[in-house]
């Protein structure tokens, strides 16, 4: 019997998907390459970068939220904007029936008492 999952990705603006880094492996890699119909070269120059001693990790694009978001990250419909072939990492998240970003925003919800509230962790000033 499956584990009751007590999350919605579809509530969330997306707080994983604003992860500095996003490792995408070789698998990974050909599996992005295989969605959008690149050789694996071509998908990993357009859509990887190599940043904080990471060989290959995913581009990232300005969001209203978190100044950075993944690149397939659709900014209008806060959900994964390649779903079917997003890498391990964020397949594998959260791992497990809960999600901490989720259980923060739910709270955060009913105690702002708005059920849209988003929390960053920007200061005002910046």
């Amino acid at each position: 019997m499956a584990e009751r999952q007590f999350y919605d990705c579809l509530k969330c603006p997306g707080y994983c998907c604003s992860y500095p880094i996003i490792i995408v492996t070789r698998r990974d890699l050909a599996r992005i390459a295989k969605h959008f119909e690149l050789s694996e070269a071509e998908a990993e120059e357009r859509f990887c970068t190599t940043l904080h001693g990471f060989k290959r990790i995913m581009r990232r694009k300005p969001d209203k939220h978190f100044r950075r978001i993944c690149q397939f990250f659709d900014t209008t419909a806060r959900r994964c904007g390649i779903y079917e072939a997003r890498p391990a990492a964020c397949r594998a998240y959260p791992g497990k029936n809960r999600c901490g970003y989720y259980d923060f925003l739910t709270f955060e919800r009913t105690a702002q008492n708005d059920p849209d509230y988003v929390s960053t962790t920007r200061h005002a000033e910046e």
